[in-house]
């Protein structure tokens, strides 16, 4: 015991160890908050193109691939796929396919191609994702992104997300 009386375990520890668990506990929260919430494409300020015109969305849903022409059976597996939804194919590399019935090709300049991956927190090849539609040309991300192992299971994928 000490001089005074006082026991070891006094009211200002425990107020400490409670304030120092509330602090850690909201850090872990806005972290999770910060790094799950979903953002949105402005397609008037983002800028693809279609073969040479300027794409313009006119679905309520797509599902983004962005992906790497240098792998050369990503862009013929992206072609030949038919869900449920379109598919906008995002070149990292911006070379210019054909569309499909159920595939459109995107291009863009590096700013935009740079600025996409930021907002999207991109940092694997391929990856995938989905984007709703909430005003005229603003979609919101309305899945996580993930990566996509095996673009032959791309069908059972989509429903997973």
């Amino acid at each position: 015991m000490s001089p005074r009386g006082k026991s070891l375990f006094s009211l200002s520890t425990l107020l400490a160890s409670f304030f120092g668990a509330a602090m850690i506990a909201a850090a872990f929260a806005y972290f999770n908050y910060k790094f799950s919430e979903y953002k949105f494409i402005d397609f008037k300020e983002f800028v693809f193109y279609e073969q040479k015109d300027i794409f313009t969305p006119s679905e309520d849903m797509y599902i983004v691939v962005f992906f790497s022409s240098k792998e050369r059976e990503v862009p013929k597996l992206l072609a030949q796929t038919k869900l449920n939804h379109k598919i906008i194919a995002i070149d990292y590399y911006n070379e210019a396919f054909e569309n499909t019935q159920n595939t459109i090709f995107l291009r863009s300049g590096t700013k935009t191609s740079l600025s996409f991956i930021q907002r999207f927190n991109i940092y694997e090849s391929p990856s995938i994702f989905l984007i709703k539609k909430t005003k005229e040309q603003i979609y919101k991300q309305d899945s996580m992104i993930r990566k996509l192992d095996n673009l032959n299971e791309l069908s059972t994928i989509i429903k997973d997300i």
